[in-house]
């Protein structure tokens, strides 16, 4: 794992450790949901000076992976460090450079309440911000923005301690707007990926899971 999200997650997972004081001793501790998913979206909008006009620069539609980890408060909410993992291609054409591998990570700490209801599944919405790290293949430099994400869900419990989890969760990622990044070491030739004239970029991903609590 790239070292950047090895420092959030131990930071992160520092902070669940210290709240979880504060649960209470007749709910779940701990729970720990492995997913797959598909992220979509990620379009950088910049203005191209040599041409007069907008364009924009796409991450491709593609498979992603991850793991949420949840502290429980009550017996109806928890503390999470979700991590997101997507490898997909950048396509660069309009600003003159080819398709680029990238490799986009999402390390969030938040929260997730749920909703019990006299039925076999139990609704949930969640919240949470940390950072989004871009990771370009080649002699490009990464990137490490701050983000937030919305998700929302439905969980399909099927024992006490097990359950299957489909999610939808939006990313939104602020970039600065008039900026440019992911650019080669030092400036040299090959300029940068993107030159953003907007200020944030969204992503969107659904997700299967399979949720174990402790």
């Amino acid at each position: 794992m790239h070292r950047p999200v090895r420092i959030l997650c131990l930071i992160s997972f520092a902070a669940l450790s210290c709240l979880g004081s504060l649960a209470q001793a007749d709910s779940p501790r701990f729970e720990m949901t492995p997913f797959v998913g598909y992220r979509m979206g990620g379009s950088f909008d910049y203005y191209d000076a040599d041409a007069d006009k907008d364009r924009s620069v796409d991450l491709d539609d593609d498979m992603s992976w991850g793991f949420d980890l949840g502290l429980y408060r009550d017996t109806t909410s928890f503390y999470e460090l979700l991590y997101s993992n997507q490898q997909s291609k950048l396509q660069s054409s309009g600003s003159g450079l080819g398709p680029v591998d990238v490799r986009t990570q999402y390390v969030q700490l938040g929260g997730t309440v749920l909703y019990p209801q006299d039925s076999w599944f139990v609704p949930f919405l969640s919240g949470t911000l940390g950072a989004t790290l871009l990771d370009p293949s080649g002699r490009y430099d990464s990137e490490t923005k701050f983000s937030i994400s919305l998700g929302t869900g439905i969980r399909f419990p099927v024992s006490d301690n097990f359950a299957a989890t489909l999610g939808l969760r939006g990313y939104l990622t602020f970039v600065g707007s008039d900026t440019e990044f992911l650019c080669v070491s030092g400036g040299g030739e090959g300029g940068c990926l993107v030159k953003s004239s907007g200020s944030t970029y969204f992503q969107g991903e659904a997700t299967l899971g399979f949720t174990f609590m402790f």
